[in-house]
C-alpha cells in the first residue's frame, strides 16, 4: 500500500494512497510517526498529520495487516510563531477580536505562523498577507460576527486614475460587484499557508445572511473564503461552514490548494457551494469532504463582462479523492464561463445524493469564448444521485435564461454569443439507485456537443425512482427511469456500457451525426 505526500508544512502533512479506489480505501490502515502510531484504523485515501516540529526530519508509515510502507520527509522551516491570545484576542465567544487577530497577522514577518489556540473567536473578515502560515488548533474556532456593518465592503469595479484600466475586488456570481468581504479574505497575497483542525464558521444560521437573499442589501453576501488574484495559497484539515455564500472563492487566481477539508452547510442553505473556482489556473481539490446546499464544486470564468474582457479561462485543475453528499450538482462546469474552462480531472471521487452528478450548464450569449474542452471524469461512483451525467448548453436561470433566444430549438446563426463544448470522457463510473434518467445532453441545433466517450460506465436504476427534469431548461418535460438522451451531438463513442433495471430505451438520439457502440 504506497502513498505520496501530497502536502507539507513546518507543522502538518498530507499522505495519498497511490491506488484507484475511489475516496475510500481497498483495506484499513494506521499511521505511524517514528514507530509511534499516532491514528488507527483509517479509511480513506488521503490523511493527514498536525502537530509537527518545522525544520525536522520524520519518517511516515502506514500498516495493513499484510503490508506496510515507508517514507521520509523534513517539516519546512518556521522563523517564528506568534499566538493570537498574546496579542489581545480572548476567544471567549464574546469579545469581537477581529482587531487583535488582524494585528497579529500584520506583524508576522516572512515564514511565520500565526497560531489560534483553542477557543472561540468572534470575529469579522480578516485579511491575509504573504509568506506566512496560519495555524487552527483542533478546537480553535473562527465565528462571524452577525452584524453585517462590521463587514468591510470590497467595490466592484474601481477606475484608476488614468480612467482606462479597472481594478476589480468585489464580485458576485461572475460580475464585478460589491460584496461584502469573507472572514477569510486574500487580495494581492502569495504563498500563504491556513492550515489544522480547526472551524471557520460564517455564522449565517444566526445572522440574515440566509434571509431575502436575492435582495442587496448595501452589497452582496461574502463567502467564507475569498481569494482574489493570488498566488501559491494552501489550505489543509480547516472545515469551512455555515456561510453566508459560497464556501470557498478563488477568484483569477492561480496555484491554489484545498486539501483534506471539509465544507459543511445545511442541504436548505442558499447558494452556499461548497468550492468556486473562477477564472482560476492549476488549482487542486483533493481529499475534500463536501456537505452543503447547493453545487459542491462549480467552475466559473465570468458570467459575461468578465469573461469577454479578460478570456481568462478555468484551467488546469485536479479534483481527486473527494465525496460529495446532498448539493444541487456534485461537479458543475458553468454556468457562468463566458472565459472558458479547459483541462480539468476529476477522479476517484464519490457522490452521495446530489440531483446531478457530473454537470455541465451553459447557453446562448455565453460567447464565443465560452469553451469547455478537455474534460475528463474517472474512476466515479454515484449513489442516489438523481441524473448522474449531465451537459446542457440551454440552461435558464436568470432572468436572460428564460428568452426565446436561449430556449429556441431551432438552428440559429453561429456568432460571437455562441459558446462551445468539446470533447469529455467518462470511464470507469458506477451509478447506483439512478433515478429520473442514467444522462441527459443537450447540444445546440447550430453548435452540437463535439464528442463524448463513454467506457466501462454502468448504471443500477433505483426500485422505485423518483421523477424530474435532468436538466434545468425551458420546456423540459419530467421524465423517470429513462436511459441516456442524446442531442445535438457530433460524435459518441460507448464502450462496455450497461444498465441494470431499465425498463425504457438505452438511448435516445436526436441529431447524434456519428454513433460508434461496443
Amino acid at each position: 500500500m504506497q502513498f505520496n505526500i501530497i502536502y507539507l508544512s513546518s507543522r502538518s502533512l498530507t499522505l495519498e494512497l497511490d491506488n484507484d479506489a475511489p475516496y475510500y480505501s481497498n483495506n484499513k490502515y494506521d499511521v505511524y510517526l517514528n514507530n509511534s502510531l499516532i491514528i488507527k484504523d483509517v479509511c480513506t485515501n488521503v490523511c493527514s498529520i498536525y502537530d509537527l516540529i518545522p525544520n525536522t526530519k520524520y519518517t511516515i508509515t502506514i500498516k495493513t495487516e499484510d503490508d506496510e510502507y515507508s517514507l521520509s520527509i523534513k517539516t519546512k522551516k518556521e522563523y517564528v510563531s506568534l499566538n493570537v491570545r498574546k496579542f489581545g484576542a480572548k476567544g471567549d465567544g464574546k469579545t469581537l477580536d477581529t482587531n487583535f487577530i488582524q494585528a497579529t497577522i500584520e506583524a508576522c514577518p516572512k515564514g511565520g505562523r500565526v497560531f489560534f489556540p483553542a477557543g472561540e473567536y468572534l470575529t469579522g473578515p480578516i485579511f491575509l498577507r504573504s509568506n506566512i502560515t496560519i495555524e487552527l488548533a483542533e478546537g480553535a474556532h473562527l465565528v462571524g460576527a452577525t452584524d453585517r456593518n462590521l463587514y468591510p465592503i470590497l467595490p466592484g469595479m474601481i477606475y484608476t486614475t488614468n480612467e482606462k484600466d479597472e481594478y476589480n475586488l468585489g464580485s458576485w456570481e461572475g460580475n464585478p460587484l460589491d460584496c461584502f468581504a469573507s472572514i477569510i479574505t486574500g487580495i494581492n497575497v502569495k504563498n500563504v499557508n491556513i492550515i489544522g483542525k480547526g472551524i471557520i464558521d460564517g455564522n449565517a444560521q444566526n445572522s440574515d445572511w440566509w434571509q431575502n437573499v436575492r435582495v442587496k442589501r448595501i452589497a452582496w453576501r461574502p463567502r467564507g473564503v475569498f481569494l482574489n488574484n493570488c498566488e501559491n495559497v494552501s489550505f489543509q484539515g480547516v472545515t469551512v461552514t455555515n456561510t453566508p455564500s459560497w464556501n470557498l472563492h478563488p477568484y483569477f487566481s492561480k496555484d491554489i490548494r484545498f486539501i483534506d477539508m471539509k465544507l459543511i452547510s445545511p442541504k436548505n442553505s442558499p447558494n452556499t457551494d461548497g468550492c468556486d473556482p473562477e477564472s482560476c489556473k492549476n488549482v487542486d481539490i483533493i481529499g475534500v469532504h463536501f456537505s452543503v446546499g447547493d453545487d459542491c464544486i462549480a467552475i466559473k470564468s465570468g458570467k459575461i463582462y468578465m469573461g469577454r474582457k479578460y478570456k481568462k479561462p478555468s484551467e488546469n485543475f485536479n479534483i481527486r479523492n473527494c465525496s460529495m453528499n446532498f448539493g444541487h450538482g456534485a461537479v458543475v462546469l458553468g454556468s457562468e464561463m463566458a472565459g472558458g474552462i479547459k483541462d480539468i480531472s476529476v477522479t476517484k471521487c464519490v457522490f452521495n445524493e446530489t440531483d446531478r452528478g457530473l454537470r455541465i450548464k451553459t447557453r446562448r450569449g455565453r460567447g464565443k469564448d465560452a469553451i469547455i474542452d478537455g474534460i475528463t471524469f474517472e474512476n466515479i461512483k454515484m449513489n442516489n444521485v438523481l441524473t448522474p451525467l449531465v451537459i446542457n448548453m440551454f440552461y435558464y436561470c436568470d432572468p436572460d435564461g428564460k428568452t426565446e433566444y436561449v430556449y429556441s430549438k431551432e438552428k440559429l446563426p453561429v456568432d460571437d454569443r455562441t459558446p462551445y463544448l468539446g470533447k469529455f470522457n467518462f470511464n470507469h463510473i458506477w451509478c447506483e439507485n439512478v433515478n429520473v434518467a442514467a444522462g441527459a445532453f443537450y447540444g445546440l441545433p447550430e453548435q452540437p456537443i463535439s464528442e463524448i466517450n463513454f467506457n466501462d460506465v454502468h448504471f443500477k436504476y433505483s426500485d422505485n425512482p423518483k421523477e424530474g427534469i435532468p436538466a434545468m431548461m425551458s420546456f423540459l418535460d419530467p421524465m423517470v427511469g429513462r436511459g441516456i438522451l442524446f442531442n445535438y451531438v457530433d460524435k459518441v463513442t460507448l464502450k462496455n456500457v450497461s444498465f441494470e433495471g431499465l425498463n425504457n430505451d438505452k438511448f435516445e438520439c436526436v441529431e447524434v451525426k456519428e454513433f460508434v457502440e461496443n
